[in-house]
């Protein structure tokens, strides 16, 4: 997520603007640079364990599998990051004097992956307007979120490994894995909700925050 958006972070600084970019104690990209100030927060656990992860998560990818179990082994491979990623998001978001300096910094935007939720929940407490860089969902829930079309008939979900010229029987297997989607989406991001419940101090209903974004920049073909 950060290789992408370093190139866009470096462009914008060349052209004057003042970027801090919000940085985990514990990381392995988010260095130094004559671009950007860091904004660095602690999170509760150490390098090795996030190197760990992210081995296990990297290697799981090639395990073996068959269409009746690939969706489960993908949710668990998910979640060995999701995870971390979601106890990285609450040490933030439950981080009083960062939130301070970022209420206070003013900023005109805030620039961010929303695969994680946690740059949405921020930009809606700090009422700024969001770009979202995005690669995708698991679940292609960006094309209801942002109301773009994405038709089931023509266009293959995530892990049927169909292409864009199904057979009869394969367009009833892509309708069936859609109606499948708002299930996944739950499990991995319903505990943000929460999350956001309190920090924003109501009820909140996560794909209805994402539509909040003011643009979309979809990278899908790298």
């Amino acid at each position: 997520h950060w290789l992408s958006m370093e190139n866009i972070v470096e462009l914008l600084s060349e052209k004057g603007h003042d970027i801090v970019v919000l940085v985990p104690e514990v990381n392995l990209l988010l260095k130094e640079s004559k671009h950007y100030t860091r904004q660095i927060y602690s999170v509760p656990f150490g390098q090795e364990e996030l190197e760990n992860r992210y081995r296990s998560f990297g290697k799981n990818h090639f395990a073996e599998r068959w269409l009746l179990n690939a969706a489960q082994m993908e949710y668990r491979n998910n979640m060995i990051v999701i995870d971390m990623y979601f106890t990285n998001c609450q040490s933030l978001l439950e981080d009083s004097a960062t939130l301070s300096v970022l209420r206070q910094s003013k900023f005109d935007a805030l620039f961010t992956d929303p695969a994680l939720p946690c740059g949405v929940i921020l930009a809606e407490y700090l009422g700024l307007p969001s770009v979202y860089l995005f690669r995708g969902f698991p679940c292609s829930l960006e094309h209801t979120i942002s109301r773009s079309p994405n038709p089931v008939s023509y266009i293959p979900r995530c892990y049927t490994q169909f292409s864009d010229k199904m057979t009869f029987p394969q367009r009833v297997g892509n309708y069936l894995v859609n109606y499948l989607e708002t299930y996944l989406f739950y499990c991995l991001y319903s505990k943000y909700e929460d999350l956001a419940s309190n920090i924003l101090k109501r009820d909140v209903h996560l794909p209805t925050l994402y539509r909040n974004g003011s643009i979309w920049l979809l990278q899908y073909d790298f």
